[in-house]
Order: C-alpha cells, then structure tokens, then sequence
C-alpha cells in the first residue's frame, strides 16, 4: 500500500507500522526535510527521486513531494473497539465515496472516537485515497470492516451502546442524552441510513436545517455529531 501527502506520511511515521521505503522528491526542504529526519531514525530506506516518477506512483499527482510504500491497512476486530464507559464509536452505512470515508476518519479521530465501522460490501474501504485524505488520522484510529452493518448495530447494542441513527425526522441532537457508551450511524450520500439499519438503532437523532437545502454531507454531519457528544460530555 502506498500513502502520500506530507501530513499523512508524517502520522504514519508516528505509528508503528513497518514502512518498506519512502520516495521523497530531490531537493527536499521543509516539512520533506522532516519525513527524511524521521524517517533516517527508523532507519527507513529513502530514495531521492525526479517528480515524474512520484507522479506515476500517486493518484492525480497528489503526491506534495513524498510517496511511503507500507504493508496494507490492517482492519481491528469488532469485538476490540471501544469498550470504556464514555466511548465512542462511528458506523458507516453505505459511505462509498472515499473523500467522505477519508473525512469522517479525520474527524472521528479528532473527536477522540475509539473506532469506525465500514462494511465489506457496498462502502469504501480504507485505499491510499482515504489515508491521504483523512491527513493521517486512518493511521491512528481503528477501524474495523464489517460483513453486516445490521449485525454490529446488535452486537453493539448487546455490549451496552445506545446507537443512533444520524438522519431526518428524529429527535434534535441537541435535546438527546448522549451520555454513556454511544454509537452514531451515519449513512450514504444518495440513501442515508438504509431502512432496516436504521429500525435496529436505539433512536434517530437529526440535525436542525435553517436554509432551503435539505441535507448536509455525509462527512460533515458526522462532525457535527461526534462533537455534540464530546460537547455533552465535557458539560459534566
């Protein structure tokens, strides 16, 4: 697997994640100066090379001067996430998009979640794209591939979460109890949260609408869900 993209090269060196060589642009400075520093203490092979060869090895050229190749992203077990009595957990029903998957982890991640689902089918899954996109953070959150989003809302419930569904026509996030053990769902960009997964959520919880749009993005209402439960909790 290759991540690139300055941030998120610099986060993966954080990680302990084996990084089989780096591919840094000739006459590196700046924040490149940094990832060849970092990189010489892990003793990590860097090769200088011309920005033509980083293009080919980068999507759209999307490179900013560094290319890491590692082994690919290894997906956490359901069962390991979460677990403490405030955690906070992030399913993805149908987020196929992978600048919504990269964002939500960035987000996730920030808001100090302990994981995000995403299912093995009909979903992006955690690609070169994502990583690059979500900054870094898919290099320090869990995130665990699911074969049923349906099965880990139980499985979830059975381990004492309140999930909810992130959707319209539900209670006002800002009136809920978002103490405890919380899951959010949020769904896909066309579909939302599908119909089956939404009836095994412990409830749904909207986000109040002012303007004559009728929707946020998929990414962008996680954010503002993840930090409403931080917000709640750091009332206490």
């Amino acid at each position: 697997m290759k991540t690139y993209g300055r941030n998120a090269v610099l986060e993966l060196l954080k990680t302990d994640k084996t990084v089989e060589k780096i591919l840094l642009e000739k006459g590196a400075q700046g924040t490149l100066g940094m990832i060849f520093a970092e990189a010489r203490k892990k003793n990590i092979r860097v090769q200088f090379v011309d920005r033509a060869v980083l293009d080919r090895e980068s999507e759209k050229n999307r490179h900013q001067g560094v290319v890491a190749f590692t082994t690919d992203f290894v997906y956490a077990d359901l069962s390991d996430l979460g677990g403490g009595k405030e955690s906070l957990l992030v399913l993805c029903d149908g987020i196929e998009d992978v600048h919504n998957l990269g964002s939500i982890l960035r987000v996730s991640e920030c808001a100090g979640a302990d994981g995000v689902i995403i299912p093995a089918a009909k979903g992006a899954s955690v690609t070169e794209a994502v990583i690059r996109i979500s900054a870094g953070a898919a290099e320090h959150i869990p995130v665990a591939k699911v074969s049923s989003v349906n099965r880990a809302v139980e499985s979830l419930k059975a381990r004492g979460y309140w999930v909810y569904a992130l959707e319209a026509g539900g209670t006002s996030i800002y009136e809920a109890d978002l103490s405890g053990k919380i899951a959010l769902v949020v769904g896909g960009e066309d579909s939302g949260v599908h119909r089956l997964t939404r009836e095994k959520c412990d409830g749904v919880l909207s986000i109040p609408l002012f303007g004559k749009v009728n929707s946020l993005n998929a990414s962008v209402a996680l954010g503002i869900g993840v930090y409403e439960v931080v917000r709640a909790r750091l009332r206490k």
